[in-house]
């Protein structure tokens, strides 16, 4: 036998004693305080400002950043390691070399024999330690196995604060199937954020479906290459998929007690134009929202003969405020993608693939750029676009999956609290996918600059909530009341992130993290960069050129 395949001779007795004695010693250094009150979820430990300090020039990021709200510390309980986050800080009353500092537990881990190091980290408590045990800085190795991936699909979005090679990853079927929020200020990095996330998500899973509503026409840029793009050009919605109550945000243009009149009168005319249809005679329930082809110009002959049956007592307006909506929405040509006479066959599947990647040839994510809408309808068209999404969902349950993510830019626009809500029905069917979608494999994916401005009920139903810097303080608290209470430490930081760094809780990660963000590839970023004033007003030359191309835009509704 040869000495390279006989077998290793087991430790000495001797061997291992020193073993433990240097990862005894190499474990006492690490030591800053000890705990001082304990309680279920959080809990108080005293710090020696004197060991902060001596730590503070270690090699080691995760070390030097020891004691530091938001960094890590651990306590040995039995054979584990209990994990916990630096919420806050404060001197001690009476002896100022000492620091009293609030933690929230993490997890734990196993105590690798040989090492000591963290080994087997799972999320949760189940021995908490007693008062004077003592408390050690987690070192960047300890912290690769608190964050380190399991074998669950995910995908690697950034670097996890305070370590600069630790992985941070999101797990992508508690991400999508618990719904996420991204909310970060203007100027935050936000979309490229989202950008980033989506990116990978779909690199990934190249045959997935994802539809985002982008309302400034940023994300083309991004996804021109991994995605199908949709504008007043080319999108082609018909105006027949609308429901009746998309049609009466449209159509009826009146108020109070006049509206129920005219909504009356639409839903009459709206049904028997619907059964004019050929394919409405095989339709044994047929209602005013049944997406059933119907033509304008029957629409508009059955309101007129509707008006013509009237006695001379009765007021013709209603009818004449109907009609008039509907020839204005006919003759605009800032309307011909939803009211173009093209659209009148019957495009319902064809609709439907393209526009939920059904088959993805390769582009699995459709962008459908709404900054081209006229304004009095976009808020129709996000709620056609979500509640398609939804009623797909529903009437395919028996047939092979195929769940959609719904991404929408601007959330707090269409889903407003109740301070800035309104009638639309984009609302209502946005808080329907956030309550009820996971059930039917629907994803909703949330960002906003706004997060106070956001209905609270349809903040609360996302399972992951992605922070980046929040300026404003009603938007810091209104986050830190929808965040879990083990994420609080993080939570405090949100208004002194830098740009392109989040924190991120909930089902998607194992613990909260706070990550400093990739950097994407200049072509895959939104069309989002900041124009640079000092430099841009340094230039000159072409401007009537440049005006006389826009004022020709201008006028024909062109982009």
């Amino acid at each position: 036998m040869d000495s390279q395949s006989a077998p290793q001779a087991a430790p000495s007795a001797e061997a291992l004693t020193h073993l433990a004695e240097a990862r005894t010693a190499s474990t006492e250094r690490l030591r800053i305080g000890e705990v001082m009150d304990i309680a279920g979820s959080s809990s108080a430990v005293l710090l020696s400002a004197e060991a902060l300090h001596h730590l503070s020039t270690s090699q080691d990021s995760a070390v030097s950043m020891a004691g530091q709200v938001g960094s890590q510390i651990k306590i040995r309980v039995g054979n584990t390691w209990l994990v916990a986050g630096i919420r806050n800080q404060k001197l001690h009353p009476r002896d100022h070399a000492l620091i009293v500092a609030t933690v929230d537990f993490l997890g734990e881990g196993d105590e690798e024999v040989l090492t000591g190091k963290i080994n087997n980290f799972r999320r949760g408590v189940t021995r908490f330690p007693i008062p004077g045990s003592p408390v050690y800085a987690a070192t960047s190795s300890d912290l690769k196995q608190i964050y380190a991936a399991d074998n669950r699909s995910h995908v690697e979005i950034g670097t996890i604060y305070p370590t600069k090679d630790t992985r941070a990853a999101l797990y992508i079927d508690p991400l999508l199937g618990k719904h996420f929020a991204l909310l970060g200020s203007t100027g935050t990095g936000k979309s490229t954020s989202a950008a980033l996330i989506l990116h990978r998500i779909i690199e990934t899973a190249p045959q997935g479906h994802v539809v985002m509503i982008d309302p400034h026409g940023e994300y083309s840029a991004a996804f021109r290459n991994q995605g199908a793009i949709f504008d007043v050009d080319n999108l082609a919605m018909p105006y027949w998929l609308l429901n009746f109550e998309e049609h009466c945000e449209i159509f009826v243009t009146s108020e109070g007690k006049d509206r129920q009149i005219d909504c009356d009168i639409l839903s009459r005319c709206l049904l028997a134009a619907r059964a004019k249809n050929k394919h409405a005679e095989g339709i044994s329930k047929l209602t005013i929202d049944s997406p059933v082809p119907y033509l304008l110009s029957d629409l508009l002959g059955i309101i007129q003969n509707e008006m013509g049956k009237l006695d001379k007592s009765t007021s013709t307006a209603p009818f004449q405020r109907l009609k008039s909506k509907i020839e204005e929405l006919r003759a605009d040509p800032r309307y011909n993608f939803m009211f173009s006479g093209m659209l009148v066959g019957d495009t319902m599947t064809s609709f439907l693939q393209k526009i939920f990647r059904l088959p993805t040839d390769g582009r699995p994510i459709s962008i459908v750029d709404v900054s081209g809408v006229p304004s009095d309808v976009v808020r129709v068209v996000v709620a056609v676009l979500a509640r398609m999404v939804f009623d797909y969902a529903i009437w395919s349950r028996d047939e092979p999956q195929r769940p959609i993510l719904l991404v929408c830019e601007e959330a707090h626009r269409y889903v407003p609290n109740e301070r800035n809500a309104d009638t639309s029905s984009v609302g209502r069917i946005l808080s329907r996918i956030a309550k009820e979608g996971r059930k039917y494999g629907v994803s909703l994916g949330l960002i906003t600059q706004r997060p106070s401005d956001l209905a609270e009920g349809v903040l609360s139903q996302c399972g992951t909530i992605i922070s980046m810097r929040l300026n404003n303080e009603r938007d810091q608290n209104f986050v830190k009341a929808a965040m879990p209470e083990g994420s609080r430490g993080f939570v405090e930081s949100i208004a002194a992130l830098r740009n392109r760094e989040c924190v991120i809780c909930g089902e998607g990660v194992a613990i909260p993290i706070r990550v400093m963000l990739d950097n994407l590839e200049p072509d895959k970023r939104p069309a989002s960069t900041d124009p640079l004033f000092s430099e841009l007003w340094r230039e000159s030359g072409g401007e009537p050129e440049i005006v006389d191309r826009i004022v020709r835009r201008w006028r024909s509704q062109g982009r």
